[in-house]
């Protein structure tokens, strides 16, 4: 990388000046509940409580306050589907540059009327993110307007890295960092911030085993592009890591971890119910990374983890949220056969009241399962765990009803 690109130290603390007025410093909040969970010190950066909902707004701000007068009177265009769009909006606005955002047309309404709201001109174009950008640099090339990258720009990776002052302030004696990664900006800057003031403090990136685009690149010996696969963190869904953010996390970074669709599901259900706090699949990946001592080494060690998002969509959340309340054996779905005859729910209903299981749920179908006489009940039922379930089922079996589904582990009879 040439001498002029290069992040540099002094450009993260100039960002920090310039920016401090304007954004939230946020908490760096002890995880009681997690920390004895993973066996870990955990504390929680938490960058979901920026005014949009992530770190992002830090680098676009850091961007923004660094153009010059006829810049500002071009504007800013930009091709972003979440995050970054709406840190980006909200900054211009208030600084009254006009803001242009291309984004996909299958971008969730909610994202793009909140970055409507924020003040920006939305443009709804293309099938992907590389058909928007397309979109954006010909709006750059015809109006003049200044492009604002999501990650691979200099004064966007030292607004980034800000947080990394930010935490050497809250807690000098640090030992470890977890950052999410999607371009890279964001643990470029971290890294940046945290090795040039403490070489010491390991800084460990990690990402979807999905997209897992900045590991790749770094065992290719450049930025590469990657097939995506579906993820819950679509924040940091990106098919290729710029060349910047690329050169300062190989210099910087110490290792890069991969998490699972089901670890980053079961992470932001933890931070939601242990420390109550709202992550999106993104922000809640610095905890998968601890979860089934997936790093051991890190045990006992004062660690901070990045949550650095949480504008999750609810109807993914409330997915999770049940999910992981059955793989706990907290809510568990029994399908029974009973008799067709009058009291036979009611029996079996009391049942379930005389050993504490709540019904969410009751199906009855006497019409596409069992014989003539017989109906089949579909019970939805709240639960303390595992066992609770197993003696459910065990009063059931000795009452004489046929479990023709359950749990799985528990035996159909």
């Amino acid at each position: 990388m040439p001498t002029t690109e290069r992040l540099t130290f002094e450009s993260i603390e100039a960002a920090r000046d310039r920016i401090r007025d304007r954004i939230y410093f946020t908490p760096l909040a002890r995880a009681w509940n997690l920390s004895e969970l993973t066996g870990s010190r955990l504390q929680l950066k938490l960058e979901n409580l920026q005014i949009t909902g992530s770190f992002k707004e830090r680098g676009a701000l850091n961007k923004l306050l660094t153009l010059g007068p006829a810049e500002r009177e071009a504007g800013v265009v930009a091709a972003s589907a979440g995050n970054h769009a709406q840190g980006l909006a909200l900054h211009a606005t208030r600084l009254g540059i006009r803001a242009t955002i291309v984004m996909p047309e299958r971008t969730p309404l909610v994202k793009a009327a909140r970055t409507r709201r924020y003040g920006a001109n939305v443009i709804l174009h293309g099938n992907s993110y590389h058909e928007a950008w397309l979109r954006a640099e010909e709006i750059r090339q015809e109006t003049g307007a200044v492009f604002v990258h999501a990650f691979n720009d200099l004064e966007v990776m030292a607004g980034q890295g800000t947080i990394g002052l930010e935490l050497l302030e809250q807690n000098p004696t640090l030992q470890n960092v977890i950052v999410p990664i999607g371009g890279g900006g964001l643990i470029a800057g971290i890294g940046c911030a945290i090795k040039e003031t403490n070489p010491r403090i390991r800084v460990i990136g990690v990402e979807p085993a999905a997209c897992s685009s900045m590991k790749q690149a770094l065992a290719a010996g450049h930025p590469t592009e990657v097939d995506l696969a579906p993820t819950i963190a679509d924040g940091v869904a990106v098919q290729k890591v710029g060349d910047l953010t690329y050169e300062t996390a190989r210099q910087y970074v110490d290792d890069i971890v991969t998490v699972s669709e089901e670890d980053i599901a079961r992470a932001i259900l933890l931070l939601l119910e242990e420390e109550k706090v709202c992550a999106e699949g993104a922000g809640a990946s610095s905890l998968a990374a601890l979860l089934d001592q997936n790093m051991p080494d890190i045990r006992g060690q004062r660690t901070a983890l990045i949550i650095c998002g949480g504008n999750i969509d609810i109807n993914l959340m409330s997915q999770i949220i049940d999910r992981g309340l059955v793989r706990a054996g907290r809510m568990a779905r029994l399908d029974i056969m009973i008799p067709d005859v009058p009291g036979a729910l009611a029996r079996l209903t009391q049942i379930m009241s005389l050993h504490n299981a709540n019904i969410l749920e009751i199906h009855h179908d006497r019409t596409f399962k069992g014989a003539l006489g017989e109906t089949d009940v579909q019970l939805t039922i709240e639960t303390t765990g595992f066992e609770h379930i197993e003696r459910i089922a065990a009063a059931l079996l000795d009452e004489g009803y046929l479990i023709q589904a359950s749990m799985p582990g528990l035996p159909d009879a």
